[in-house]
């Protein structure tokens, strides 16, 4: 017996129009695009799949399902959240930021980024080409680093129940080298290195927020900084001192004085910097002196901090200088034995003063 299989043109009609590419049609944000119906498919197949495009999100499950690759040792995995304001800003905005700061917690653990999720929080009424900028932001950033967003979430709050758009990504990387980088593995003898000027990213958002009224060509740092951890991994095994190395760590919220007071009590050592060797742009130090601020506590989204043996302080230093984001690096201090837990720094004036971790928060929502 022959099954026979009658077609309506009206079920053909409407597959053909649900396999087309889907279009967004409204210019804002509505509660509709979070709702799980047809508005919030629009948005997430008319808006995020043309920019975050790739095999794993296409297949829009509510997971992405990877091999993990040949040669892995250990996977590495961070998470985050960016609620900057404001959302742009000169340098980048919050879809690169987001980016930007998912990879780097990865890339300092010595991981090499693979995969990223980004869930975002709308508010009801958000523009919708302010939303295409922050994705076209994010794709490149993405690409930039050799990364792929391959999972989301978006939900949508009513009017006053956000800011314009929260962020909220989660990395997964792969470990492929014998490396032990912990902020509890810092020793005596040990230098510490900065991969370039202090403060940019806090000062530039200071400035976009019109709170300090100059003019200047000040730009955020923000910037993934895989590559930078990539060639300082590829040059210490060269070495043959793959594992020393030591810490690896991004200096963002609370700026350096904070992330080495953390360094410090993690390996119960004392950490003393020299002021004149510490690189601070002098739009950073003026606007820092118009605020009252010292730049060793503000934020950055494009530099780290790593500390290393003395052995191969000066090769690390060579080989990351070759890199657009290590340029300026530079040896800043070194790491003592006491007082345990204490970081501390030799002024200008030859005195000596305590560097305490950030009390309060000096510059809110710079991330």
């Amino acid at each position: 017996m022959t099954d026979i299989f009658v077609t309506n043109p009206l079920f053909e009609r409407v597959e053909r129009a649900r396999r087309r590419t889907r279009k967004i049609r409204e210019t804002h944000i509505t509660l509709a695009h979070g709702s799980g119906g047809r508005a919030m498919h629009d948005l997430v197949e008319g808006l995020f799949l043309e920019y975050f495009k790739n095999p794993l999100l296409e297949k829009l499950e509510d997971q992405a399902v990877f091999e993990i690759p040949a040669g892995a040792k250990k996977l590495a995995f961070t998470t985050d959240s960016y609620v900057v304001d404001p959302i742009f800003f000169p340098g980048g905005d919050i879809g690169a930021l987001s980016v930007h700061g998912t990879v780097n917690d990865l890339a300092v653990s010595g991981a090499r980024p693979l995969y990223l999720s980004a869930g975002f929080i709308i508010e009801e009424g958000f523009p919708i080409e302010d939303l295409r900028r922050i994705c076209a932001s994010m794709q490149k950033a993405a690409e930039e680093a050799n990364v792929q967003i391959v999972t989301g979430d978006t939900k949508v709050v009513q009017k006053g129940g956000a800011d314009k758009i929260f962020i909220n990504t989660a990395g997964i990387g792969v470990i492929e080298t014998d490396a032990e980088i912990s902020a509890s593995r810092a020793a005596v003898g040990d230098k510490v290195i900065v991969s370039g000027t202090i403060g940019d990213h806090g000062t530039t958002i200071l400035i976009a927020r019109g709170e300090l009224d100059l003019e200047t060509d000040i730009e955020s740092d923000s910037a993934s900084l895989n590559s930078l951890v990539a060639e300082m991994l590829d040059e210490a095994e060269k070495l043959g001192a793959i594992n020393q190395i030591h810490v690896l760590r991004d200096p963002t919220r609370g700026g350096v004085a904070t992330l080495l007071n953390e360094i410090a009590m993690s390996s119960d050592v004392c950490i003393e910097i020299r002021e004149n060797l510490i690189p601070v742009r002098e739009e950073v130090k003026g606007a820092c002196e118009i605020l009252g601020l010292d730049p060793l506590y503000v934020a950055n989204e494009g530099k780290l901090i790593a500390v290393v043996s003395a052995e191969i302080a000066d090769q690390i230093i060579a080989r990351i200088r070759e890199n657009p984001n290590g340029r300026g690096a530079c040896i800043i201090g070194e790491v003592k034995a006491e007082p345990q837990g204490i970081v501390s720094m030799t002024t200008g004036f030859g005195g000596t003063r305590i560097v305490d971790m950030l009390a309060g928060e000096q510059l809110p929502r710079i991330c």
